[in-house]
């Protein structure tokens, strides 16, 4: 069991270690000049999507998680954060046509940049899930994710670009947290007290 933690940290580790520092940036200041953010995803990117939500919202951000039954219209002011492995999911491209239509941001975190998702988006951000380039079976993203050809036996599915996401992610609340010095004890105050 040891042995797949060293692996599997280790493939999230070389995964951040290839982000594009002007998109990292383009993403933190995109997520502070907005007036609203919402969010979206499917599966397990959707989970990531909302936990981030949870952290943005802890901040001081007013968060909106696409689906949820309460969320307002989206305007022009404000951001929609998309997350999907493939940018290919029907749902959150839709999401992102909606936003577009109705003149808001689209900023999507994403493993690959020829996406549907990533041809929708105003930002873009690369988790780069795929760093070997050569001894695919499967030249389609999306196919190489679902047989876990990157990661074979340690992060199937997808696995590698959900937790390499997540951890980013917490990466850039670290961040706004510093820069915004934001205490703990301010987070604490906007943290559910219904338990």
């Amino acid at each position: 069991m040891k042995e797949n933690f060293k692996k599997i940290l280790g493939l999230v580790s070389k995964n951040l270690s290839h982000l594009n520092e002007r998109e990292v940036k383009e993403l933190t200041l995109q997520i502070k000049k907005s007036k609203r953010i919402f969010i979206v995803g499917a599966g397990r990117s959707g989970l990531v999507g909302r936990a981030f939500g949870m952290r943005l919202m802890h901040l001081g951000f007013e968060v909106f998680i696409v689906g949820d039954t309460i969320n307002p219209s989206i305007k022009k002011e404000d951001l929609l954060l998309a997350v999907s492995g493939s940018g290919e999911t029907s749902f959150v491209v839709s999401c992102a046509k909606a936003a577009k239509r109705n003149k808001a941001r689209v900023l999507s975190i994403c493993g690959n940049r020829e996406s549907s998702l990533g041809q929708f988006s105003d930002f873009f951000l690369k988790i780069p899930t795929n760093i070997r380039k050569k001894g695919f079976k499967e030249k389609d993203y999306t196919t190489r994710e679902l047989l876990g050809e990157d990661a074979k036996n340690y992060a199937p599915l997808g696995t590698l670009f959900e937790l390499s996401t997540m951890v980013f992610l917490d990466g850039v609340i670290a961040l706004l947290v510093k820069e915004g010095k934001v205490s703990e004890e301010e987070m604490k105050k906007r943290h559910a007290n219904l338990e």
